[in-house]
């Protein structure tokens, strides 16, 4: 059994209080890593391109204030 269906193996026996804790923690963690692949690819510059199309649209008349 790998690791990866161990764990389902006991997510599965847990209790719901239980298992809702795990959720609201891991939904927490899954952000998190989100935001730091984020700043990672940002200071990278793997993002520069977004910026480059948000400055040609903005340019060409293809955005409004809020």
């Amino acid at each position: 059994m790998t690791n990866v269906q161990l764990i389902e193996d006991q997510i599965q026996h847990l209790d719901n209080e239980s298992f809702a804790a795990l959720r609201n923690w891991f939904i927490e963690y899954e952000h998190t890593r989100w935001d730091r692949q984020i700043a990672t690819d940002s200071e990278a510059g793997k993002l520069d391109f977004l910026i480059a199309e948000a400055l040609t649209e903005h340019r060409a008349g293809k955005t409004r204030p809020l």
